[in-house]
């Protein structure tokens, strides 16, 4: 953008924060703002108090240095801080992830987490193949088989963070998460426990799908609207188990959700209803979870329309792209960025989408801009070695006190960072 774009685009967001939220929203919003910060002035949290500091001045002085090469050694880093992750947990699924300055029951992990654990499955097995690790193989195994041990009646998973059976409500993006763990994982271990909680979750997502081809259940931590475009990820689950079971009603269901999304997205390629909170101004993530969801139909559908579908939505989003690899982490429906800050989890679902799309289109300008984007975000990840708990790590925004996931680290990010960090070593053909 030029500077005069830059400033109308600024005008715009702090209008919109004006305008947008109850005075109790915003009450408690600057208050749960303030004891963050309170929380970084103690003197237990002085050395993450350090890193906040210098991830913000990094950040206004654009002083990020994209790393070239490095690939496999953060690709490491990234399983073994995901695998600590599952160690900070008392069951076998995978911590939400870690929130030093907002420490819950003493520690700064959080719960297990069903829904980002299941495609945290698939990553991880991925990873164990390709490198050969058999330990890494058998974690992930394990937390599918603690996925079919929560796994509600109904077949859904909850939403949340892993809780009581009284406590649990169904969400259907989360399901579709978990779907994919259990192809993965049955198509590996061959158990018939997982396939049997693959049927269950796949039946609940068939019967939750409308007539529109949208689903309805979108649980309880999410703003509540009609329609959730970035649903249609789980098409690809659905198209996947339908493969494994032979089974067409499940892929003509992601068909239908597929369908539904395609037809939601604009003439500009903005998809309309994509977002946890904000519709108006969608999170990148979200928009990941879309591009991602239509385009890995496509291919498995051998659906060109869905492909260009993708190239629609993407193109505008590189466009606002830096030469770096930083982007925004909202967008009004204009292309427009909603948000200065970086939504990271974003960053590497859209660098995994111009991954593939580069490996089924040819156009090396996508395997480029992937290539910017993982180099941005190696240049963020953690390698503290002094710092465990942090080491290998993806925050949920840049800087990190930014509007997603604030504080902290979701195991997501670094899920889909680890993603885009193998398709790089496969793809990427820059040095190791």
């Amino acid at each position: 953008m030029d500077i005069s774009e830059q400033v109308r685009s600024a005008a715009r967001i702090l209008g919109d924060r004006i305008r947008n939220g109850s005075v109790r929203e915003k009450y408690w919003s600057t208050r749960k703002s303030a004891a963050r910060w309170g929380m970084l002035l103690r003197r237990e949290n002085r050395d993450f108090a350090r890193l906040v500091a210098a991830d913000h001045l990094r950040y206004h002085t654009r002083t990020v240095k994209p790393v070239a090469g490095e690939t496999q050694e953060r690709m490491r880093a990234a399983v073994d801080w995901l695998l600590r992750a599952q160690d900070a947990t008392p069951d076998r699924g995978i911590s939400l992830g870690c929130f030093p300055c907002e420490p819950s029951g003493g520690t700064a992990w959080r719960g297990s987490y069903p829904e980002t654990t299941g495609y945290i499955i698939v990553s991880l097995l991925e990873y164990a193949a390709r490198y050969g690790v058999p330990e890494v193989r058998r974690r992930a195994i394990e937390a599918a088989l603690w996925e079919t041990e929560v796994q509600m009646p109904s077949g859904a998973v909850q939403g949340g963070p892993v809780c009581p059976p009284e406590s649990q409500v169904a969400a259907v993006f989360n399901t579709g998460m978990v779907l994919q763990g259990y192809v993965a994982a049955y198509r590996e271990s061959g158990d018939p426990r997982i396939l049997a909680a693959g049927r269950r979750a796949a039946d609940f997502l068939v019967g939750d799908l409308g007539e529109d081809g949208h689903f309805r259940s979108h649980g309880r931590f999410v703003r509540e609207a009609r329609v959730k475009t970035y649903n249609c990820l789980c098409a690809w689950a659905l198209h996947l188990f339908s493969e494994v079971t032979g089974e067409r009603r499940y892929r003509d269901a992601a068909i239908r959700s597929i369908e539904a999304a395609v037809g939601r997205q604009q003439p500009n390629g903005w998809f309309a209803d994509n977002c946890l909170d904000r519709p108006e101004a969608p999170l990148l993530h979200t928009i990941g979870y879309t591009l991602q969801g239509i385009l890995e139909v496509g291919i498995l559908a051998g659906e060109a329309r869905y492909v260009e579908a993708v190239r629609r939505g993407t193109d505008p989003v590189l466009a606002r792209m830096r030469p770096n690899g930083h982007v925004p982490g909202r967008f009004y429906r204009d292309w427009v960025p909603a948000a200065r800050w970086s939504c990271l989890t974003g960053n590497a679902q859209l660098a995994v989408v111009c991954f593939r799309l580069f490996e089924i289109t040819g156009e090396t300008r996508y395997r480029d801009a992937a290539t910017a984007l993982m180099n941005y975000l190696k240049a963020l990840q953690r390698l503290d070695r002094e710092s465990t708990m942090l080491n290998g790590a993806i925050a949920g925004s840049f800087p990190i006190l930014g509007g997603y996931m604030t504080g902290g680290y979701p195991n997501w990010a670094t899920k889909y960072f680890l993603d885009g960090l193998m398709l790089q070593d496969r793809l990427g053909g820059e040095a190791r």
